[in-house]
């Protein structure tokens, strides 16, 4: 039978979204842009100037479903906050490394192809919104660290190049150097003087900045309950906070020792062997060890909690496991392992459900 219509009304047809692949190679001063269409063929291959307003009316131009992907890079953040309210999809991965010819336009091709056939991989997650403040302080700590380990490097060293014996931290503060400085040359104390003034600032401002992140960090109440970890104190706690940003992100405790580095990873070869026509797994040594891909930052605090449980705190859970591993015969650095891997599990646990660590369970 035909189908009725209604004079003056027209049948509505089933709109297909366009899905338009974009990959996107970001350099400071240009960004090349390859368009794909579903079935691979270009549609449109330009670059643009790495202006957000520049970048948001380009994509303004396509219709339908876009998916767009760029490689991780000191650009990533931005260009993730402004672009993604203007696509379905936005998508940041790792360096791409491969041979034969490289050019802009060939990246910017390989990412748009990668994210159509999805080979992107394991993306990388951006969350710039979330913790935004926290971060910065949290990365400017880190950096003013590294740089008061420098400058304690550099100032011992002027000693030691003249034979001055100085142990423990005594030259690092003023008074301590005041009675140093008359064992030195007098050619050499104004140059060592300045190195003084130039610690002193950078111990002031790590400081500062230690009060600000941890100030930053309590506006999060998670904060508090994982600082009831042994291990972990406000300092640890708020460079996990922008890092992990939600524990959500991971399902099982072994994703997040992924995440950490703490995951072993097996490498065998010629597993099998033939006995009496049937194949039988041979037994071969395997390869163990811990993965590569991690966080570097996050791995360095749990392994310093660790330290700090075994070390310093007062009997815990966290220490008897590593005093039963070490009478069993394990290795000290395998049982500081197996420590740090359950203080990061502990955390992962107690950021899901909200409550506060008990040494009980």
């Amino acid at each position: 039978m035909g189908c009725l219509l209604t004079p003056g009304i027209e049948p509505q047809r089933r709109r297909i979204a366009v899905e338009r692949y974009i990959g996107m190679d970001v350099h400071a001063e240009s960004c090349s842009l390859c368009v794909l269409d579903a079935r691979g063929k270009q549609v449109r291959g330009e670059v643009v100037e790495t202006n957000g307003q520049a970048l948001v009316q380009y994509l303004k131009q396509f219709s339908g479903r876009l998916h767009l992907c760029f490689e991780e890079s000191e650009w990533a953040g931005w260009l993730w906050e402004i672009l993604s309210p203007h696509v379905a999809e936005v998508v940041v991965i790792q360096g791409l490394r491969r041979r034969g010819s490289k050019s802009d336009a060939i990246d910017a091709r390989a990412l748009a192809e990668r994210l159509r056939t999805g080979q992107v991989g394991k993306p990388i997650f951006k969350a710039p919104q979330q913790f935004a403040k926290l971060r910065e302080l949290a990365q400017v700590y880190a950096l003013l660290t590294q740089d008061v380990t420098r400058a304690k490097n550099r100032l011992k060293s002027r000693f030691r190049r003249r034979g001055v014996r100085c142990p423990g931290d005594e030259v690092y503060s003023v008074e301590g150097r005041k009675k140093r400085l008359g064992e030195l040359p007098a050619a050499m104390r104004p140059a060592v003087e300045l190195l003084g003034v130039e610690l002193d600032c950078l111990e002031e401002l790590k400081s500062e900045t230690e009060g600000a992140m941890v100030e930053a960090s309590h506006r999060a109440p998670i904060s508090r309950v994982l600082e009831t970890i042994p291990g972990l104190g406000p300092v640890r706690v708020a460079q996990i906070l922008p890092i992990v940003v939600t524990p959500h992100r991971f399902r099982t405790k072994k994703q997040f020792w992924a995440y950490c580095g703490f995951s072993v990873v097996m490498h065998s070869s010629s597993d099998w062997v033939q006995i009496d026509g049937q194949w039988t797994k041979a037994r071969v040594a395997k390869t163990r060890g811990l993965n590569f891909n991690f966080h570097r930052t996050l791995k360095y605090i749990f392994k310093g909690a660790a330290t700090t449980v075994i070390a310093h705190a007062r009997p815990n859970p966290f220490r008897a496991t590593y005093d039963r591993l070490c009478a069993e015969g394990t290795k000290p650095n395998l049982a500081k392992l197996t420590v740090a891997r359950k203080i990061a599990a502990t955390t992962l646990a107690m950021w899901k459900s909200g409550e506060e660590y008990d040494p009980k369970r």
